[in-house]
């Protein structure tokens, strides 16, 4: 008689005649894979990677500053470096801003006047709990969020103007080269209702104060400025024109 239960050993791993039998009955489940071990593969060398136009871009600002002398060869690469080196500092110096920072009186030289030089900075001047202020502030963090080049501040009227009176509020001035360029007083300044599209429209109606780095050009900063308050202006008067059809 058979010795069924003789084990022996095969390339898918240990096993008995009996489990043999039992498998082809349908009695056990397969046998599993024998195990193999992934192929080796060394790990890779950066420095054997192919330097091309992607391997630039995987680069930081520090690393892309390093290369400056080991792309000498490659005049391709190296000028390719410098503008993607340009377009990151570029970057950052638009990103510095993007909200409205508050700012004390002792802060206001050097983030006002001796901002650089190109740079327009639009600065609120306000009084806490005032709702005038509030609304022109609401539209004012909106404007810095869209318009990241431009910078904006805000300061306690009094901390900026001692003794600066309460009926002027809210007031912008406007600022470029440590000047003053414009100022605004009052609500009212910036038309029947105060919103974002008015107050960019307003800021920009005699000097290109509002920048968003990207558009490329003043004139299409301020085309879509405009395109952006007639939308604005055309949407009100059809709600408008909704809010009385419905009551009549």
């Amino acid at each position: 008689m058979a010795d069924y239960h003789f084990v022996y050993k095969d390339v898918e791993g240990a096993s008995t005649q009996w489990d043999d039998i039992q498998r082809k009955l349908g009695n056990l489940p397969p046998k599993p894979p024998a195990f193999k071990p992934p192929p080796f593969e060394p790990a890779p060398d950066p420095d054997s990677a192919p330097k091309d136009k992607s391997w630039v871009d995987a680069k930081t600002e520090d690393e892309l500053d390093e290369l400056e002398d080991d792309l000498d060869d490659d005049r391709f690469l190296e000028e390719y470096r410098k503008k993607r080196l340009a377009e990151m500092k570029e970057a950052a110096k638009v990103s510095k801003y993007g909200s409205v920072m508050q700012i004390s009186g002792s802060d206001f030289v050097r983030e006002v006047s001796q901002a650089p030089q190109d740079v327009w900075v639009v600065v609120f001047l306000y009084k806490e709990g005032s709702p005038e202020c509030g609304l022109l502030l609401r539209c004012l963090d909106e404007l810095a969020i869209k318009y990241p080049a431009t910078k904006f501040v805000k300061i306690i009227s009094t901390e900026c103007i001692p003794n600066y009176p309460d009926r002027n509020l809210p007031t912008l001035l406007v600022y470029h080269n440590g000047a003053v360029k414009a100022n605004y007083v009052g609500l009212h300044s910036f038309g029947r209702r105060c919103t974002p599209e008015g107050v960019a429209l307003v800021l920009c109606k005699s000097d290109p104060v509002l920048n968003d780095g990207q558009s490329g050009s003043e004139q299409a900063v301020l085309e879509g400025i405009r395109r952006q308050f007639i939308e604005k202006v055309v949407t009100e008067h059809e709600d408008d024109d909704e809010g009385g059809s419905s009551s009549d």
